[in-house]
């Protein structure tokens, strides 16, 4: 199994409807994109977070399915969408489990 971690620093001018699209779209994914086992997304609330202000969690199934879901058209259109227009930064870690 293979996690891929996001972390996103939302910008502070962004709509609670625009973080509530983001989080949607991200979800969505699970239905859009073969190997997906899980999805979760949230909002941040530990102090420890350096700026950092939400989080989503991807289980696939190998890596095989991590490299079909990056440039997949769905991922590409959340992304474009709906994280890039309210995001400042992004950090990713990806590891097999």
């Amino acid at each position: 199994m293979v996690e891929h971690l996001v972390l996103f620093k939302v910008k502070s001018n962004a709509s609670a409807e625009a973080v509530q699209a983001m989080e949607d779209a991200l979800r969505s994914l699970k239905d859009a994109i073969p190997g997906i086992l899980e999805i979760t997304v949230g909002a941040n609330f530990s102090e420890r977070s350096q700026g950092f202000t939400h989080g989503l969690l991807v289980r696939f199934q190998d890596r095989a399915a991590l490299d079909t879901y990056i440039p997949h058209p769905a991922h590409e259109a959340a992304r474009n969408d709906f994280i890039l227009p309210i995001v400042d930064d992004v950090l990713v870690v990806d590891y097999e489990a």
